[in-house]
């Protein structure tokens, strides 16, 4: 059975729009080694899209910093599954998941491997409330924003978790790890 792990990027206060981020070399080489470290990503459409859109490459590339190669070659590469009930298909070494989350998820934690990881807002919080992560990464930011959308809104019930690792990166930011309490 493998892992199936959260991974984000907040604030100090909560927030969790990727647009609220500075991004910079320390953070995509920490994300990039987080990618490597699984099997395969698991994307609702908004997530998938998104990275889709910001790191597919293309014939026309997008010019960015040369630090930031590795996590787009990382995230290119990697197999992906995305959750949907609107996308009829996928490509960019994707496979849509159709049916029952709860029992897609379930399978494909019941395969060997090293891990799965899943990004964006509000599938992690679905998949919170059925119980199915089992390890839970936090980004912090040293930024406060204000507005913008917080992690886990509309949770139903508290999450419980253990510190199990904390990482601080050059920007100030710290990778924070926690599993679940039992």
């Amino acid at each position: 059975m493998q892992p199936l792990r959260y991974s984000i990027n907040i604030t100090l206060d909560g927030c969790c729009d990727h647009r609220s981020m500075v991004p910079d070399e320390a953070l995509h080489r920490h994300a990039a080694q987080i990618l490597s470290d699984a099997d395969a990503l698991l994307f609702g459409r908004v997530t998938y899209e998104m990275m889709e859109s910001a790191w597919r490459p293309t014939t026309d590339e997008v010019s960015r910093p040369d630090w930031m190669a590795p996590f787009a070659r990382t995230i290119s590469a990697a197999k992906k599954y995305v959750v949907s009930s609107t996308l009829d298909r996928v490509d960019w070494n994707a496979e849509l998941l159709t049916g029952d989350l709860e029992e897609s998820v379930r399978a494909l934690k019941q395969e060997s491997g090293r891990g799965i990881y899943v990004g964006g807002v509000q599938l992690p919080t679905a998949l919170a409330e059925l119980g199915l992560i089992d390890e839970y990464v936090f980004v912090v930011h040293p930024r406060v924003v204000g507005p913008g959308r917080r992690l886990f809104e509309g949770l139903s019930v508290p999450l419980d978790l253990t510190l199990v690792g904390r990482e601080e990166l050059e920007s100030g930011a710290v990778a924070m790890r926690y599993e679940p309490r039992t």
